[in-house]
């Protein structure tokens, strides 16, 4: 595993968050990187981030979306999943680049899934090109998630 940096941009492609965590895998057209949540915990309502907390995460560089696999700092338990629709994934040697779009889905282990930020996302100033777009990626979140199809294949 090699270092790699995650560069989280909002919509109009401006840096809003760099961190940094592992290689852990690499395909044609992904990365997975394993990282460690190293902020302040975060109570959200839905679940809770403590520092410490194991991310793996997938960027693709042909899908509108990327897949956080949250697993607990001291039990290693599986907390969910906590998925960003975005702009396809820029994927260099040592980094990721990603632009997010605000619509966020967050999967609970069981399966049960919760839309996030939708006013937010209806705010932003989109093509309705990458609408299309974002709406094909949550049909396509929905039916790996269904069917419990990589990276959601660990849900119950």
């Amino acid at each position: 595993m090699s270092a790699f940096t995650v560069i989280k941009c909002d919509h109009a492609g401006r840096e809003e968050l760099r961190y940094y965590g592992t290689l852990s895998e690499r395909g044609e057209s992904w990365v997975c990187v394993r990282a460690v949540f190293d902020f302040p915990d975060r109570e959200l309502g839905y679940v809770t981030l403590k520092r410490g907390d194991l991310f793996v995460e997938w960027f693709y560089r042909d899908r509108w979306y990327n897949v956080f696999r949250i697993h607990d700092r001291d039990t290693h338990a599986l907390k969910g999943f906590y998925c960003n629709l975005a702009r396809p994934a820029q994927i260099e040697t040592h980094s990721v680049r990603q632009d997010d779009l605000a619509l966020d889905v967050f999967v609970y282990p069981d399966g049960r899934t919760l839309l996030l930020d939708q006013e937010a996302y209806d705010a932003l100033p989109l093509a309705a090109a990458e609408r299309v777009e974002i709406a094909h990626a949550l049909h396509e979140l929905e039916r790996l998630i269904a069917a419990r199809t990589a990276p959601f294949d660990v849900l119950a």
